[in-house]
């Protein structure tokens, strides 16, 4: 699975802004005909995606496209004209059932046979982002093999349950640890909510490294401004990585040793901090 430290998400109108993302070495560049495109632009976000997708160069980024939501009215014009660029990834917004997911990789499972492209070639990522959403994260988690991402929209969130939004993001921490769990139990990346406070680079970082800290694998940004700070924090240090690295080698000395919990630097290792140093090397 690719790493997605930070979605970069741009407006799918904006032929300028898509270019200006595919230079800044982002893990991921997700063109977006859902909130980033106005309702009477729609159709022109499609025809500039499908351009975007022919001419530019995106290095090593992924490149996703998110099409609107189930139910919206656009979403049949939009899987089609999204698939038919065949971008890496699909982002599926605000999901809340399996039942959604499943009509998304039936569309997928036709274009790639018809195509003759491998059966899962292209990815797909769910936004959880309503109260309906969370309560069903566990059936989404499990419902595709495409799957390989959720992720967690705060601002959308909020206004589904209606809660006041609030520096400390108290308000949204239930589900934000819903969301970890549920892609822990499935082995899915887990990505965390956008700071909307861009031009703020010790709000991003703090969120960033909070949202590390939490169990998230990467971060929705919406500013080229978050884009080094987020992927920064999503990477773990030279010092982290030598600890787990200590870790894992005085790990397997003891158990020749047959030592169950050690201790290392004045604290014990056992078991689940083994499996901690792994991810850690996993990630690095």
């Amino acid at each position: 699975m690719r790493p997605r430290r930070a979605l970069l998400y741009m407006p799918g109108t904006d032929r300028r802004k898509i270019e200006k993302a595919a230079t800044l070495g982002v893990d991921s560049i997700c063109m977006d005909m859902e909130d980033g495109t106005a309702l009477a632009n729609k159709a022109q976000a499609r025809a500039v995606i499908a351009q975007a997708m022919k001419e530019i160069d995106f290095g090593g980024a992924e490149r996703c496209i998110r099409i609107n939501s189930i139910g919206s009215g656009f979403e049949q014009d939009d899987l089609p004209a999204a698939l038919a660029a065949e971008p890496e990834s699909i982002v599926l917004p605000k999901t809340e059932s399996a039942a959604q997911v499943g009509w998304v990789c039936q569309q997928m499972d036709a274009y790639e046979s018809a195509r003759g492209l491998p059966p899962g070639k292209i990815r797909l990522l769910v936004g959880v982002e309503t109260a309906m959403g969370i309560l069903n994260l566990r059936e989404i988690a499990s419902s595709s093999s495409r799957l390989e991402a959720i992720i967690f929209g705060g601002e959308d969130y909020a206004a589904s349950v209606g809660a006041t939004r609030t520096p400390e993001a108290t308000e949204l921490l239930y589900a934000r640890l819903a969301v970890v769990a549920a892609c822990a139990a499935y082995d899915l990346q887990a990505i965390d909510m956008v700071t909307i406070d861009f031009r703020s680079p010790e709000r991003v970082w703090t969120e960033a490294l909070e949202g590390a800290q939490l169990g998230f694998s990467g971060k929705q940004i919406i500013h080229p401004a978050q884009a080094e700070p987020v992927q920064n924090a999503f990477t773990p240090s030279e010092q982290a990585i030598a600890h787990a690295r200590r870790i894992v080698q005085t790990f397997e000395e003891n158990q020749r040793q047959g030592k169950g919990a050690y201790e290392l630097d004045g604290k014990m290792i056992d078991l689940p901090l083994l499996k901690n140093a792994q991810k850690i090397l996993a990630r690095a």
